[in-house]
């Protein structure tokens, strides 16, 4: 298994381009079909999958992932956590969020 936490973020998004590209093609997918189902452009479909364009929105991608099948491996890249006790404080509500203490 990689370990991606010392990769880049345009490296990540490199990355994830070129294994696009390959799920579109096992799609027997055309980037043109691919454009005309998200509403995107060939030429930032082509760019992702070549590796120049170093930032891609969250939106886009999520469009691109439902374009070749592959949304609902959502759940394998960020799995739902189980609840955890050490979320609820002593009057049994829930954290909302975290806040440090300045020193």
């Amino acid at each position: 298994m990689t370990d991606y936490f010392e990769y880049s973020a345009p490296e990540l998004v490199k990355l994830l381009g070129s294994r696009f590209k390959d799920y579109r093609l096992r799609a027997n997918l055309t980037q043109k079909e691919v454009a005309e189902t998200t509403g995107l452009s060939i030429l930032t479909i082509h760019r992702f999958e070549n590796g120049t364009v170093n930032n891609i929105s969250l939106a886009t991608f999520l469009l691109l992932m439902k374009a070749v099948g592959c949304i609902n491996d959502l759940d394998a890249l960020m799995p739902e956590q189980p609840e955890s006790p050490y979320l609820y404080k002593e009057n049994n509500k829930k954290t909302q969020r975290v806040r440090h203490c300045k020193l």
